[in-house]
């Protein structure tokens, strides 16, 4: 069977007039390419120990090598780092190797995962349900014993007339069977699929005729979510992220939660105002958007974060400042105490470098990790606040 390309990665560039309350702003947003939609495994979830086709030349390195664990037959008995902090309200992850449909993640590398987050965070976000990620993770906290709760999560397209939901469909209802629901949060259905879809129809409004399309395309797949907890007897929030000015109403209007994705690298806003900005930004079109509904969906910044790295020269700046590790913890500096006083609830972009990105899409991309792709801190200090 011909394999299914994985799906193109645009970054926009997005110039706005930020009157709405403030005086102007810039918006870029990453669209998070790839999380390319996934391959049911066998026969399911079994226990959550269903790997999807394991390549152990292509898996990252082993919890031997980055965290010490006491007995080798026991994931809860790991050592805490004293360089790690439960400083953030929650972090994005995806499994390394998830994507459709190479699915080359496994058990053992999300083990090693949950133990070095758990030491972050009590929260992961997810993007999607391929190559049994929803499973594997929720196994992995099972097996570890540590205080987690995830946001799963189904990534469909507009293009496939479903095929990538009812996929991911079938192995969330798996999962959820198998481990309950007492470690999840909620359900996001689609990621910057309003985007996505304006983008490739040649649109910008995501409240035009061509927005209200995607958006019925869309309310298909979440209100079959819906239906799917019901029948199973499932009372979970069923939400949506999209990019942060891209919200359709009709969809915001259906769902419980909405998360956005808001990027100041990507705005083109200085490192030292970068912060602020993203604070400004989200309430200012956010959470007020939210606010003016009748449903009032609870919201959420679902990614925002700092590159470190780019492989090439032409993306290594935003314009007033770098891609470096020495910029990623100015934003930490002053993006995460801050909001955790605040109350903002943020899920920081990323848990780890991502590989393939980086093989796919170079630039910036594949560098948004606070950990190396080999699962080693960067060069930063976590800071230390409650979240």
């Amino acid at each position: 069977m011909e394999k299914a390309p994985a799906k193109s990665k645009k970054t926009r560039y997005l110039v706005g007039d930020f009157d709405r309350t403030r005086k102007f702003f810039t918006e870029t947003l990453q669209v998070i390419g790839g999380l390319v939609l996934a391959i049911l495994i066998g026969v399911g979830v079994a226990l959550g120990v269903v790997l999807s086709k394991k390549d152990s030349s292509t898996s990252t390195s082993s919890s031997s090598s980055v965290v010490n664990q006491t007995d080798a037959n026991d994931p809860s008995s790991f050592e805490k780092d004293s360089r790690l902090k439960q400083s953030f309200y929650g972090i994005a992850y995806t499994p390394a190797g998830s994507q459709y449909p190479d699915c080359g993640n496994s058990l053992d590398d999300v083990i090693t995962d949950i133990q070095l987050l758990s030491q972050l965070t009590t929260r992961v976000r997810l993007y999607g349900a391929d190559c049994n990620q929803s499973a594997l993770v929720l196994e992995a906290i099972k097996q570890t014993k540590v205080n987690m709760s995830v946001v799963i999560a189904n990534y469909p397209i507009a293009t496939d007339d479903g095929a990538a939901y009812e996929r991911q469909a079938l192995v969330i209802e798996d999962a959820l069977t198998t481990y309950g629901i007492d470690n999840i949060i909620g359900v996001t259905v689609g990621n910057e699929f309003i985007l996505d879809y304006l983008d490739d129809n040649g649109a910008t409004d995501p409240n035009s005729d061509t927005g209200n399309t995607g958006a019925e395309i869309l309310l298909g797949f979440i209100n079959d979510t819906k239906t799917m907890l019901s029948n199973m007897s499932i009372s979970l929030p069923v939400g949506n992220a999209d990019a942060g000015s891209y919200f359709n109403d009709l969809v915001l209007e259906d769902v419980d939660y909405g998360m956005a994705n808001v990027h100041p690298w990507f705005a083109n806003v200085s490192v030292d105002d970068a912060a602020g900005w993203t604070w400004l930004f989200f309430e200012d079109n956010d959470v007020e958007l939210a606010e003016s509904l009748s449903n009032n969906p609870s919201m959420s910044i679902a990614e925002t974060g700092w590159p470190t790295n780019s492989t090439d020269a032409g993306n290594e700046s935003n314009g007033p400042s770098t891609a470096t590790e020495a910029n990623l913890q100015t934003f930490l500096d002053t993006f995460v105490c801050q909001a955790n006083t605040n109350g903002t609830e943020y899920y920081f972009f990323e848990a780890f470098d991502e590989v393939w990105k980086l093989e796919e899409f170079g630039g910036v991309e594949g560098y948004w990790g606070l950990f190396y792709s080999n699962k080693t801190l960067k060069d930063i200090t976590i800071p230390d606040c409650s979240s």
